[in-house]
């Protein structure tokens, strides 16, 4: 059996047109990206920064984001890897951090505007940085992240939740 350890999963799958099929959407949300994208939307006033004093280069924490294909990809190569050898556990991610504060950037050079941020003080038990070393499944599975540009996870995000801003509620 595989385990896949995620590093923060996010994005949207698209056709082959750009178009969004399928995207992040959580009750309550609590990922940074859609939260992020939820202030261009009209849906919430600001994004906060918990804590700007971590021992990171501007002060936010750190974390992998891994776009929702590639971990579809590392599935299906997993899967196929069954046949030679029964278990196996890989940690998925792109190697690379992203602090906050760059998310928040790279989000509103995506939407084409700036929005509030607010800083506030740490969440209790927030790491400064988590980084996955994907370097296993790569070497055992052959699996490359296709999507690991921070700019083409929140532009596939970003699509999906203009086309559905209210998530997978009814109607939308």
């Amino acid at each position: 059996m595989p385990i896949l350890r995620y590093f923060n999963a996010c994005g949207a799958m698209l056709d082959e047109q750009g178009q969004p099929i399928r995207g992040e959407a959580h009750q309550p949300e609590t990922h940074l990206i859609p939260l992020t994208l939820q202030v261009p939307l009209g849906q919430r006033p600001s994004i906060a920064i918990f804590g700007t004093d971590y021992p990171t280069p501007d002060g936010t924490c750190i974390r992998d984001y891994i776009h929702i294909e590639d971990l579809a990809q590392a599935h299906v190569l997993s899967l196929e890897a069954l046949e030679e050898r029964p278990a196996m556990a890989f940690n998925l991610g792109n190697g690379h951090g992203y602090s906050v504060r760059e998310v928040i950037q790279v989000a509103q050079e995506v939407v084409g505007a700036e929005f509030p941020v607010v800083e506030t003080e740490r969440r209790p038990g927030d790491a400064a940085s988590l980084v996955a070393s994907a370097q296993r499944a790569r070497a055992e599975l052959g699996w490359q992240p296709r999507y690991p540009d921070l700019r083409d996870i929140i532009g596939s995000a970003w699509a999906w939740h203009q086309a559905h801003p209210q998530g997978y509620a009814k109607g939308n």
